[in-house]
């Protein structure tokens, strides 16, 4: 596979050009925030060890020995291999800091201290840098030094236990949801500190701890605890602040979410599944006089849904101009009309499995878009092609691969 010197890299456009982030995070949350940088233009080096790469390249399913999900995450990033733990490795670690304006990792505390390529030897490379840690637990605190996962902020942030049938169990989701939350956090917390550095002309170290982001998407849990007493329940697809809001089977065996968190959307619903008495009612004037009644809001909308087949009940509620959602898997997605005008799952080509298709960038901009110029790309592909930048020659590249620093 063909390498990406840094000159090719100068016509590619996004609002994030001439940006430098070195991505030696593993796993999901601080690779994932590098990702959504590279997507807007970025040069992105990703800094894998040289006999041990990020475990997201064997996470999931892979085609012909080839990670999948390393794809998606991987995209837009030119990769090298160098042993951290190493003399020269920490080295050539400064000497692309002292050119770089971000650095990401998710190291535990101190690791990179007893590397000797903490703050402030960073720092002293590049007093421009913006060192950014992505931890479980943040830099301090009795927990900072424990292996931490976005499972276990699923469960500490209460995300969990709000989560799942009033009867069941707590329910973390099949999927990197507080990784992901934190991978969002973080790209917002690197402009952030971009742009203090505009002002100061000096970088800053981040402290991204992936169990509070996910807690700040939970909204006011904290202050209805602290004000009231009040701890959320689990509920199901059921909401505590209005009804009804649920989720629907119908009568093709498909499955449609409704909400009505606007008043005149659960008017409208009731008018359409022929129960309009229930409107004069006292309790149905507010979310959660109606929320208190669920039980029969929910038996007179999933009766009339039951009647009729997914097609039929999104086209009579949108006539109706009431909220409603088909239930889609990833096979619907791929389908979906909306998603396909969006060109939210778009192609991309690629040396080693041809065309494929994958989530597109965040969102648009008019003026400056973001793009995938390229997938995932193999351990170490880069390498020389970086090194050759810093002015190093083949023969002492040779010499460093020789003595396991690449």
């Amino acid at each position: 596979m063909t390498s990406i010197p840094a000159q090719n890299l100068s016509n590619l456009g996004g609002p994030l050009r001439g940006l430098r982030v070195l991505d030696l995070a593993t796993l999901f949350a601080g690779p994932l925030a590098a990702t959504m940088l590279g997507d807007f233009g970025a040069d992105v080096i990703k800094v894998e060890h040289p006999r041990k790469p990020d475990p997201s390249r064997g996470h999931g399913p892979s085609k012909d020995g080839v990670g999948l999900w390393w794809k998606l995450l991987g995209r837009n990033k030119r990769n090298i291999t160098l042993n951290l733990s190493t003399r020269e490795g920490q080295d050539l670690l400064l000497r692309l800091a002292a050119d770089a304006d971000v650095i990401i990792e998710n190291f535990r505390p101190g690791t990179l201290e007893k590397w000797n390529l903490g703050w402030e030897e960073l720092s002293r490379a590049n007093p421009r840098l913006v060192l950014t840690r992505v931890t479980g637990f943040g830099q301090f605190g009795p927990y900072a030094r424990r292996p931490g996962f976005g499972t276990l902020a699923e469960a500490m942030s209460g995300f969990a236990a709000t989560t799942g049938e009033p009867d069941g169990p707590p329910t973390l989701p099949p999927f990197g949801l507080a990784d992901s939350i934190a991978a969002l956090a973080t790209s917002y917390a690197v402009m952030t500190a971009l742009a203090g550095r505009d002002r100061t002309g000096r970088g800053q170290v981040i402290d991204m701890a992936i169990i509070e982001p996910i807690l700040a998407m939970l909204g006011p849990q904290s202050i209805w605890y602290d004000q009231l007493g009040y701890v959320q329940p689990r509920t199901g697809n059921r909401s505590m602040n209005n009804a009804p809001r649920n989720a629907y089977r119908t009568a093709d065996g498909s499955w449609v979410a409704v909400s009505t968190s606007a008043q005149s959307i659960a008017e409208r619903v009731m008018h359409l599944v022929g129960r309009p008495e229930f409107i004069d009612e006292p309790w149905f004037a507010t979310g959660a006089g109606r929320a208190q009644h669920a039980d029969t809001l929910d038996t007179a909308v999933g009766e009339w849904i039951a009647r009729h087949d997914r097609n039929e009940v999104v086209t009579a509620f949108e006539k109706a101009e009431a909220a409603v959602a088909p239930v889609l898997d990833i096979r619907d997605v791929m389908d979906n009309e909306q998603y396909q005008a969006l060109d939210t799952i778009t192609a991309v080509a690629d040396d080693e499995l041809g065309t494929i298709q994958m989530q597109n960038v965040l969102f648009r901009l008019s003026a400056t878009p973001g793009a995938i110029r390229w997938a995932g790309r193999p351990h170490g592909a880069d390498t020389d092609a970086v090194l050759a930048d810093l002015g190093l020659n083949d023969a002492e590249i040779a010499a460093l691969r020789e003595r396991g620093t690449l």
